[in-house]
């Protein structure tokens, strides 16, 4: 069956020209100039427009904690 209402290439490409991927953008932190993205919280520092919101020291110690117990548990 051929389809009645076909649309050319052109068409079809002219729609798709906004599939495009974009790069994500990247933005200095301003309390460690270490490079993070943007509108997010520091992966470093844990910083968001100058204010501290995670602990990243307590949560690699809950980390490292909860993967000893792990390790712990498989050695029995």
């Amino acid at each position: 069956m051929v389809v009645r209402m076909r649309h050319t290439k052109s068409h079809t490409a002219n729609r798709r020209s906004h599939h495009a991927l974009e790069s994500t953008s990247f933005a200095k932190c301003e309390n460690c100039k270490a490079l993070k993205r943007r509108h997010t919280v520091c992966v470093s520092c844990g910083f968001y427009r100058g204010k501290k919101v995670l602990d990243l020291i307590k949560k690699t110690e809950k980390k490292q904690k909860k993967a000893k117990a792990k390790k712990a548990e498989a050695a029995k």
